[in-house]
Protein backbone atom coordinates (compact mmCIF):
# COMPACT_ATOMS: atom_id res chain seq x y z
CA UNK A 1 0.00 0.00 0.00
CA UNK A 2 2.15 2.80 -1.29
CA UNK A 3 1.70 6.10 0.48
CA UNK A 4 0.09 4.62 3.61
CA UNK A 5 1.82 4.59 6.99
CA UNK A 6 0.64 3.37 10.37
CA UNK A 7 1.78 5.84 13.02
CA UNK A 8 1.58 5.13 16.73
CA UNK A 9 0.07 7.77 19.04
CA UNK A 10 0.25 7.09 22.78
CA UNK A 11 -1.74 8.87 25.50
CA UNK A 12 -0.58 9.49 29.06
CA UNK A 13 -1.95 11.15 32.19
CA UNK A 14 0.69 13.73 33.01
CA UNK A 15 3.86 11.70 32.39
CA UNK A 16 4.10 11.98 28.60
CA UNK A 17 7.36 13.96 28.69
CA UNK A 18 9.00 11.36 30.95
CA UNK A 19 7.78 8.50 28.75
CA UNK A 20 8.92 10.11 25.50
CA UNK A 21 12.34 10.96 26.94
CA UNK A 22 12.60 7.30 28.00
CA UNK A 23 11.70 6.12 24.48
CA UNK A 24 14.22 8.58 22.99
CA UNK A 25 16.93 7.04 25.20
CA UNK A 26 16.04 3.61 23.74
CA UNK A 27 15.35 4.41 20.08
CA UNK A 28 17.34 7.62 19.50
CA UNK A 29 16.11 10.34 17.18
CA UNK A 30 14.87 13.87 17.73
CA UNK A 31 12.15 14.61 20.28
CA UNK A 32 9.92 17.65 19.81
CA UNK A 33 7.46 18.57 22.57
CA UNK A 34 4.75 21.24 22.68
CA UNK A 35 3.02 21.87 25.99
CA UNK A 36 -0.55 22.91 26.71
CA UNK A 37 0.80 26.26 27.97
CA UNK A 38 2.52 26.91 24.63
CA UNK A 39 -0.69 26.28 22.67
CA UNK A 40 -3.53 28.72 22.09
CA UNK A 41 -6.67 28.03 24.14
CA UNK A 42 -8.92 25.37 22.64
CA UNK A 43 -12.68 25.92 23.12
CA UNK A 44 -14.26 23.10 25.10
CA UNK A 45 -10.89 21.81 26.29
CA UNK A 46 -10.86 21.17 30.02
CA UNK A 47 -8.58 23.31 32.15
CA UNK A 48 -5.53 21.05 32.42
CA UNK A 49 -2.00 21.55 33.66
CA UNK A 50 -0.10 23.95 31.39
CA UNK A 51 3.01 21.72 31.65
CA UNK A 52 1.18 18.72 30.19
CA UNK A 53 2.24 17.70 26.70
CA UNK A 54 -0.14 18.81 23.94
CA UNK A 55 1.89 16.91 21.32
CA UNK A 56 5.19 15.04 21.29
CA UNK A 57 6.91 13.66 18.22
CA UNK A 58 9.91 11.30 18.25
CA UNK A 59 11.38 10.59 14.84
CA UNK A 60 14.65 10.06 13.04
CA UNK A 61 15.75 7.16 15.23
CA UNK A 62 14.79 3.51 15.04
CA UNK A 63 11.03 4.19 15.16
CA UNK A 64 8.54 7.06 15.04
CA UNK A 65 6.24 7.69 18.02
CA UNK A 66 3.80 10.45 18.82
CA UNK A 67 2.13 11.10 22.17
CA UNK A 68 0.24 13.53 24.38
CA UNK A 69 -1.12 13.94 27.90
CA UNK A 70 -4.88 13.81 28.35
CA UNK A 71 -7.22 13.36 31.31
CA UNK A 72 -9.01 10.73 29.20
CA UNK A 73 -5.97 8.42 29.09
CA UNK A 74 -6.33 5.05 30.74
CA UNK A 75 -3.93 4.14 33.52
CA UNK A 76 -2.54 1.41 31.30
CA UNK A 77 -2.27 0.91 27.53
CA UNK A 78 -3.92 -2.51 27.69
CA UNK A 79 -5.79 -2.72 24.38
CA UNK A 80 -2.81 -2.43 22.04
CA UNK A 81 0.61 -4.04 21.97
CA UNK A 82 3.44 -2.59 19.94
CA UNK A 83 5.47 -5.12 17.98
CA UNK A 84 9.09 -4.62 16.97
CA UNK A 85 10.81 -6.80 14.40
CA UNK A 86 14.31 -6.90 13.01
CA UNK A 87 17.37 -8.99 12.27
CA UNK A 88 20.13 -7.23 14.24
CA UNK A 89 20.13 -9.43 17.35
CA UNK A 90 22.52 -7.26 19.40
CA UNK A 91 20.55 -4.07 18.68
CA UNK A 92 17.19 -5.76 19.28
CA UNK A 93 18.42 -7.18 22.62
CA UNK A 94 19.57 -3.71 23.68
CA UNK A 95 16.14 -2.27 22.81
CA UNK A 96 14.26 -5.09 24.55
CA UNK A 97 16.17 -4.82 27.83
CA UNK A 98 16.13 -1.02 27.65
CA UNK A 99 12.33 -1.04 27.38
CA UNK A 100 12.16 -3.62 30.19
CA UNK A 101 14.00 -1.36 32.67
CA UNK A 102 11.49 -0.63 35.43
CA UNK A 103 8.87 -2.74 33.68
CA UNK A 104 7.94 -6.42 33.60
CA UNK A 105 9.25 -9.05 31.19
CA UNK A 106 6.25 -11.25 30.39
CA UNK A 107 8.20 -13.64 28.14
CA UNK A 108 12.00 -13.54 28.01
CA UNK A 109 13.72 -13.32 24.64
CA UNK A 110 14.15 -16.96 23.64
CA UNK A 111 14.39 -19.02 20.49
CA UNK A 112 10.90 -20.19 19.50
CA UNK A 113 9.56 -23.18 17.59
CA UNK A 114 9.24 -21.07 14.43
CA UNK A 115 13.00 -20.44 14.53
CA UNK A 116 13.08 -16.78 15.55
CA UNK A 117 13.84 -15.21 18.92
CA UNK A 118 10.71 -13.76 20.55
CA UNK A 119 9.87 -12.02 23.82
CA UNK A 120 7.32 -9.65 25.32
CA UNK A 121 7.24 -7.07 28.09
CA UNK A 122 5.25 -4.29 29.67
CA UNK A 123 7.36 -1.15 30.11
CA UNK A 124 7.29 1.10 33.17
CA UNK A 125 4.55 3.21 31.57
CA UNK A 126 2.24 0.21 31.04
CA UNK A 127 2.85 0.00 27.28
CA UNK A 128 3.07 -3.61 26.07
CA UNK A 129 5.76 -4.57 23.55
CA UNK A 130 6.41 -7.72 21.52
CA UNK A 131 9.73 -8.38 19.81
CA UNK A 132 10.60 -10.86 17.10
CA UNK A 133 14.23 -11.17 16.03
CA UNK A 134 14.20 -12.91 12.67
CA UNK A 135 16.80 -15.60 12.21
CA UNK A 136 18.19 -16.63 8.83
CA UNK A 137 16.03 -19.35 7.33
CA UNK A 138 17.20 -22.33 5.32
CA UNK A 139 17.37 -21.19 1.73
CA UNK A 140 18.14 -17.51 2.59
CA UNK A 141 20.98 -16.17 0.44
CA UNK A 142 23.11 -15.32 3.53
CA UNK A 143 22.79 -18.73 5.23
Amino acid sequence: MAGVNLEVYLYFKGNCREAMEFYKSIFGGELHISTVGESPPVPGMPDIDKDWVMHANLEGGDIKLMAADTPKASSRAAKVELSLGGTDEAKMNKIFYGLAAGGVIKMPLEKQFWGDIYGSLSDKFGVDWNMNISQPKKGDSNV
